[in-house]
C-alpha cells in the first residue's frame, strides 16, 4: 500500500518569487464565512514551492497574480534552529500546477501554443 501526503489548493496567485532552482507561488483560498447573516471572506494565505523545471518555467511563464489556479503536491514537515529553539514547518512542494482561469491574456497565449508532437510507435516486423 501506497503511503502519502499530499495537498490541492484551488485560489488565486498573489505573488510569484524565483530563486535558483526554486519557484515559490503563493495562492489565496477563500472561504467565506458567515456571521450574522453576513457572508465575509477569509484569505488564507499559503506559499508553495515549485522546483520540477518543467512546472517552474511554466508558472513562471504563464502565471500572474491574480490568476485563478489548481495546486497539488505533496507535504513535508521540516525543522530548523532559530534563536536556540526548534521551529517546525510544513514545505507545500507543488507537482502540478494549473491555470484555470487567467486575469490577463498570458494563460490564453499558453494553451495555444502547439504540443510537442509524440515520438511515433515503432513497428514490429
Amino acid at each position: 500500500m501506497k503511503n502519502f501526503a499530499e495537498f490541492q489548493i484551488l485560489g488565486r496567485v498573489g505573488k510569484i518569487k524565483q530563486f535558483d532552482g526554486k519557484v515559490n507561488v503563493t495562492v489565496c483560498a477563500n472561504y467565506p464565512t458567515k456571521k450574522d447573516a453576513e457572508t465575509r471572506e477569509n484569505p488564507h494565505w499559503n506559499e508553495v514551492s515549485i522546483f520540477s523545471e518543467a512546472v517552474r518555467v511554466y508558472a513562471s511563464k504563464y502565471a500572474g497574480a491574480g490568476d485563478l489556479v489548481l495546486v497539488r503536491g505533496r507535504m513535508k514537515q521540516n525543522s530548523f534552529e532559530r534563536n536556540g529553539e526548534k521551529v517546525y514547518t510544513v514545505d507545500l512542494i507543488a507537482e502540478e500546477f494549473s491555470i484555470l482561469a487567467a486575469k490577463n491574456q498570458k494563460a490564453i497565449e499558453a494553451s495555444a501554443q502547439p504540443k510537442p508532437a509524440k515520438k511515433p510507435a515503432r513497428s514490429r516486423k
